[in-house]
């Protein structure tokens, strides 16, 4: 199992879980990712074409500019632009966007600026790869777009999610677990590793 820490502790590194019961002890030893240690990484990150590198970027944008609006309206402008610019496919494209969309919340008035930048953008360029109806159709914050983003970073990351997968993860009805899981997913090494995390995150709730 592998660890995904999203948190914003720098210190903060367990590296093992453990309890006992009844006169039996039980010791879980487990490797990690700290996915803030990737901000002094940030031009690693940049050149990458990896869909990892760009998630990554938008967590960590979306904790620096917690509390300032205008600075993640332009984080979040860099970084949509960027995946416009990487070459990726447009479905890739479309599911890395509703990622982002769902991740870097803005307020109403700034969504709204933010939008009309992307628009104009695309029409200069002529690159239609995300209408005006698909932008201002994102339910942000709504339980089925934190599904839909967790699976869409699973699919762009492994191609195939298993049925038993997509099944389990609909069943879901916390936000807060699911967005857990999509820091999970950004990270995680493997398609078997993610369903024993998910395994262990229904034996909990």
């Amino acid at each position: 199992s592998l660890a995904v820490l999203g948190d914003k502790g720098a210190n903060w590194r367990p590296k093992s879980y453990g309890y006992a019961l009844g006169g039996c002890k039980l010791k879980l030893k487990f490797p990690i990712v700290k996915l803030l240690d990737y901000q002094a990484k940030w031009q690693d990150l940049e050149e990458s074409t990896n869909p990892f590198a760009i998630m990554t970027m938008a967590h960590l944008t979306t904790m620096m500019t917690q509390g300032k609006p205008q600075k993640r309206q332009q984080g979040k402008w860099d970084l949509v632009r960027r995946l416009l610019e990487k070459g990726y496919d447009q479905e890739d494209i479309r599911k890395l966007f509703r990622v982002i969309d769902w991740m870097m919340t803005l307020p109403e008035e700034l969504q709204q600026s933010f939008e009309e930048q992307l628009n104009r953008y695309q029409q200069e360029r002529q690159m239609p790869l995300l209408s005006h109806m698909e932008i201002r159709g994102m339910q942000r914050g709504s339980v089925q777009t934190a599904r839909e983003s967790v699976l869409e970073v699973l699919e762009v990351r492994f191609e195939v999610v298993p049925p038993e997968v997509i099944e389990a993860i609909n069943r879901i009805e916390d936000v807060s677990v699911l967005k857990q899981l999509l820091r999970e997913a950004i990270a995680i090494a493997s398609m078997v590793d993610f369903q024993q995390l998910l395994s262990q995150s229904q034996a909990n709730s």
